[in-house]
């Protein structure tokens, strides 16, 4: 008889049924669940997630079985695979559903005594796709198990809530060009970049210098820069969109139709931009 386990971009097979009723009951869960062992994650990291995942869902492992070695390809080092069950206690997004039970795999990092803490009645939210079959779902990435708890749950359902708003901030995929114009005093100018989307929306970024004062700048989502525009909130969407899109200087293609001294004025405005907004703060490794 041969069973076959939908995995993370492949089928896993194996000559028999690999889930032996002798591992169908799983130890109580250890302190520290090992849906925590890889430490807080920023707004980027569970923007990625969210962004990349058709189906988000809250959960309670209810069983996990270590997949044997020879059939668990690609691990690793430090990590374990794991076959897990796990009972859906909410659906955050998935417009077709999701079954009351569900069963992956996951790649569980190992603690500092090489053993795989122990994940039974963990909550968890998952970053998925179905599977192949009722039941199966496949994460998006081999992180994409995260602990649940308040605070993180806000966030997710906040980053999915403006993921699918009206107006929207799309994709950035890159920079266009820029554009320059001197003030009629020293100190004085405009500068206005167009940037890429993936979808094809319009978004600009101008920079407004003025003597005597500090720079200022917006991002607008629209064809036309309005007065309501202004420079994104940390921790949001359009923020998220700059901050972890956006080269660190302004290429040469962006400002081959300026002016030398309009160029340099182009990209030192640009560089107002991206220190304005920080590093994006990933810290997920996958």
């Amino acid at each position: 008889m041969t069973s076959k386990i939908f995995a993370a971009g492949c089928l896993i097979f194996a000559a028999t049924p690999w889930i032996p009723a002798a591992l169908s009951q799983a130890q109580p869960p250890s302190a520290q669940s090992a849906a925590t062992v890889r430490g807080a994650l920023s707004y980027a990291d569970i923007a990625d997630l969210a962004d990349s995942a058709p189906m988000v869902a809250s959960a309670r492992i209810t069983r996990t079985i270590t997949v044997p070695p020879a059939q668990a390809t690609g691990v690793q080092p430090g990590f374990r695979r794991l076959f897990v069950e796990a009972q859906v206690t909410g659906l955050i997004r998935g417009e077709g559903g999701i079954t009351p039970n569900v069963s992956y795999l996951y790649d569980v990092p190992l603690n500092a005594k090489g053993k795989a803490p122990k994940l039974k009645k963990a909550d968890v939210i998952l970053f998925a796709r179905p599977g192949g079959r009722p039941g199966e779902i496949q994460l998006v990435a081999p992180d994409a198990q995260i602990a649940s708890t308040p605070a993180t749950l806000a966030t997710v359902k906040s980053v999915l809530a403006d993921l699918v708003a009206n107006g929207a901030a799309p994709r950035i995929t890159g920079l266009g060009d820029a554009f320059h114009v001197a003030g009629t005093v020293a100190g004085e100018g405009e500068t206005q970049i167009f940037l890429r989307t993936e979808g094809g929306e319009p978004v600009s970024l101008s920079i407004l210098r003025r003597p005597g004062q500090p720079p200022a700048w917006a991002v607008a989502l629209g064809e036309i820069v309005d007065e309501a525009a202004k420079a994104p909130e940390p921790g949001s969407l359009l923020w998220y969109r700059l901050a972890c899109s956006l080269p660190p200087a302004l290429p040469a293609r962006s400002v081959r139709t300026l002016s030398v001294q309009d160029a340099e004025s182009a990209r030192a405005d640009y560089l107002v931009v991206v220190q304005a907004l920080g590093p994006c703060q990933r810290t997920r490794a996958s």
